[in-house]
């Protein structure tokens, strides 16, 4: 109907159609089939992915993700597929479990965005090459495949993913940044509870999700997307444990906000003999006791920290107990002009740091926030409203394997060792290329770009690389 009126020069939208035909008294037509709908050009249907057709036959072929073989190294020296297989995650004949997680996380490292563009990239062989099959899974395989990984297989390809960052030396784990983030939920779901969503200043439906990550190199070292309301609160001490699963020892040092966790779990974290630094929140009483502080108790620090705004700021340095947290004192700093509109109060059980190291400190606390503004913006971790209905724990546990990788890159790269991924990616990575399938090589041809010396001068490029899921080829790079 629409398409008759249109010809006839008379347009109507379907609602004004559907209305029309509804006052009239006819019901709404039941879906036609394919095959009864008219003759019209249709988009192409890709081939079903298997791995039993892949092929690495010589031949030339244009993709539009050629930075993404610069990652290849790394999957290979870091053996992601063995880790795969020793979290017994499952797979079938037709895509096994490495290669379906190769293509889910291509997606993550591309920044593509899983609810509009996942069905664009199928028919790119570059993409189907670097996941090992002849072409990248459908929506509905990524979606269901992510709802077989149960929370046992999740955690321990978590632990073989930090015990090799470990071994490569990208986790001092000197000192660590804790955080909650909550992924906005837009479903009908009924049992999905309810969060406060920072990024909407609001309390909404969303799946609240526990990060860790290193202090010195900001790699996300752990994470949980399977909390329930009244859990948050111990998730610092299931994180104790992991940590000292992989280590021997707990984690040293420790830095989060108020709402983290409890007093008594913060006498927990005292008892096994980890240093933290928190926030107390701003009662009341708390800012009324501030507030009639005489000036003359108020000492001036100086941050040593260039290019802030605000150096100078005031402290009270004080011993307090608190009843919920026993009998240990606890040290509290008030500190005011720090570019707030009232005074920040400080806790910790480190009695020994200078107040302005402390105060340095948690101020790099602010490097998970920006991490996570990263995840949410450039590789997509509240994109819960997707047409794929990706597990939302096996999508956290992406992210933080592609934060890894991106952040081995930038290591790797002068004057770009603090990027942030989205940075990586578009002055590097996001470049089409030529690759040319050889008899024993894979040869990728990348295009002129302004960064690319500092990409050569790394050294990612250079040397061969053996990829095992290309039946034995070597991986080489080229660039004109």
């Amino acid at each position: 109907i629409h398409d008759a009126l249109t010809q006839q020069g008379h347009p109507l939208s379907l609602t004004a159609i559907h209305e029309v035909l509804r006052a009239e008294g006819f019901a709404r037509l039941p879906r036609r089939r394919d095959e009864e709908r008219p003759q019209r050009p249709r988009p192409e249907r890709a081939a079903v992915a298997d791995v039993r057709q892949f092929s690495v036959a010589p031949r030339r072929f244009a993709t539009a993700m050629g930075g993404l073989f610069v990652f290849v190294p790394w999957l290979v020296r870091l053996a992601l597929a063995d880790l795969v297989t020793a979290a017994g995650l499952p797979g079938t004949r037709m895509i096994p479990a490495a290669q379906a997680v190769r293509a889910a996380l291509a997606l993550k490292l591309t920044s593509t965005e899983r609810r509009s563009h996942v069905m664009d990239l199928v028919f790119d062989e570059g993409l189907a090459l670097w996941a090992g099959l002849n072409v990248l899974p459908k929506t509905t395989f990524l979606s269901q495949y992510s709802s077989r990984l149960g929370p046992r297989r999740r955690a321990t390809l978590l632990d073989g993913w930090v015990k090799t960052l470990r071994g490569h030396h990208v986790l001092p784990g000197q000192s660590f940044n804790l955080d909650f983030h909550s992924i906005p939920f837009f479903g009908a779901d009924e049992f999905v509870e309810k969060h406060y969503v920072s990024r909407r200043r609001r309390r909404q439906k969303s799946v609240l999700a526990f990060l860790a990550q290193d202090g010195d190199t900001r790699v996300l070292c752990y994470c949980n997307a399977d909390l329930r309301k009244g859990e948050e609160a111990d998730e610092v001490l299931a994180f104790v444990r992991f940590w000292t699963r992989q280590t021997g020892q707990p984690p040293p040092h420790l830095v989060f906000d108020s709402q983290l966790t409890t007093y008594r779990n913060l006498a927990a974290v005292n008892a096994r003999g980890i240093t933290f630094i928190t926030l107390r929140r701003r009662t009341p009483a708390l800012l009324r006791e501030m507030a009639l502080q005489p000036r003359g108790a108020w000492r001036t620090v100086h941050l040593d920290v260039p290019h802030r705004l605000y150096q100078t700021p005031k402290v009270i340095d004080q011993r307090v107990r608190l009843r919920p947290y026993g009998s240990e004192p606890l040290r509290q700093l008030f500190i005011k002009d720090l570019g707030h509109e009232q005074p920040t109060v400080l806790l910790t059980n480190d009695l020994r740091a200078t107040p302005s190291a402390l105060i340095i400190r948690y101020a790099q606390r602010m490097l998970i926030e920006n991490g996570l503004a990263d995840a949410v913006n450039f590789l997509h971790l509240d994109a819960l409203s997707s047409a794929v209905a990706l597990n939302v724990s096996f999508d956290v546990l992406l992210t933080t394997i592609a934060t890894g990788l991106y952040r081995l890159l930038a290591l790797k790269l002068r004057g770009f060792e603090r990027a942030q991924p989205r940075q990586i990616w578009r002055r590097f990575l996001k470049s089409p290329a030529h690759v040319r399938v050889t008899a024993t090589e894979v040869v990728v041809e990348l295009p002129r770009r302004a960064h690319n010396p500092l990409l050569i001068a790394s050294g990612l490029l250079d040397g061969r690389t053996v990829v095992p899921w290309w039946n034995g080829r070597q991986l080489r790079f080229e660039i004109p």
